[in-house]
């Protein structure tokens, strides 16, 4: 870009959504400045060695006082204090941000302490890896992946544009939400398929003579693929079970119910609606690639990941 889109970023966080946005935002220039924060030293240590920042603080307050465009990135329950600490250092006109998984508590924690001279408008980019920590970044993550904006009424248009054209600057396809729906949503496609992960590698940990030998051995099967999501960052899953417990719950409820259906079809050897079932479900992944979020190369993209480590499996 020939002007960036903002002066001064301030990222707080530096995990794997804060060190890519890092990696964009210098990539492309679409800011002059980014301030990184985090209040981990060893962290703020990490991104430096990786030239990640212009500037690093282990002060939230401190880092966010010039700032044009505040992205949080840490876990969900952790955005009330956030706001507490940079509520009082936001210059007028500053945007607020954030990348949480779940949008409505989100908006309960941190709009209270937002000032009135300041735009707070929730987001969510759907990106991601099992990774974590500041090397775990890279700036294609966002490329083709959709970022939801949960702006509340009354925000202002002109500040929901400039955050819109910020993610499309980084990639992104943006789209806008109530908060609730958003988390409505993400519930059945994202939270509840890593509750289900973490549960599946659970009771396969439980049972420990094959875990220690089968299991392992043979994982290049579907267990793999449960793995990698039950691989993901466990504090940031714990928060999202605690912050969308609503929107989980009656998701699990109604898997609940389609499973038990499921386990009839088996026990009667119900051949026609097992097939009916997997057919359907066989077409819905085909949607996914066709929709451009996934690819249908052979074995998932895996051997091409093998030569571009870059670009983890998401």
């Amino acid at each position: 870009m020939s002007e960036p889109l903002f002066e001064n970023v301030t990222l707080i966080g530096i995990g794997l959504i804060g060190s890519s946005l890092a990696r964009v935002i210098a990539a492309k220039g679409l800011a002059r400045q980014v301030t990184i924060a985090t209040r981990s030293a060893e962290t703020l240590e990490a991104a430096r060695a990786l030239g990640l920042g212009d500037t690093y603080s282990l002060s939230n307050g401190e880092a966010v006082a010039n700032a044009d465009l505040v992205i949080v990135s840490v876990p969900v329950g952790a955005s009330e204090q956030i706001a507490r600490e940079i509520g009082p250092h936001l210059k007028p006109g500053a945007i607020v941000t954030d990348v949480g998984s779940t949008k409505a508590s989100v908006v309960r924690q941190m709009q209270p302490h937002m000032p009135d001279h300041v735009h707070f408008i929730a987001g969510h980019p759907i990106a991601g890896t099992e990774q974590s920590g500041p090397e775990a970044g890279f700036s294609e993550l966002f490329e083709g992946r959709w970022c939801i904006l949960t702006p509340t009424e009354g925000t202002d248009a002109q500040a929901i544009a400039r955050l819109t054209g910020f993610w499309e600057a980084c990639g992104s396809k943006v789209e806008q939400m109530d908060p609730e729906h958003h988390d409505l949503v993400l519930a059945i496609v994202s939270h509840l398929p890593h509750i289900i992960a973490y549960n599946i590698v659970g009771t396969a940990d439980d049972l420990e003579a094959v875990t220690k030998s089968e299991v392992i051995k043979y994982s290049a099967s579907g267990f793999r693929d449960f793995t990698r999501l039950a691989a993901s960052d466990p504090v940031m899953w714990r928060d999202v079970c605690l912050h969308n417990k609503d929107a989980i719950l009656e998701m699990l409820a109604r898997f609940s119910e389609d499973l038990s259906s499921l386990q009839r079809a088996v026990r009667w050897g119900d051949g026609d609606k097992l097939l009916e079932l997997f057919t359907r479900t066989r077409g819905i992944r085909r949607s996914i690639v066709e929709a451009g979020q996934d690819t249908d190369a052979p074995n998932f993209g895996r051997n091409a990941l093998k030569t571009d480590a870059k670009h983890p499996a998401e």
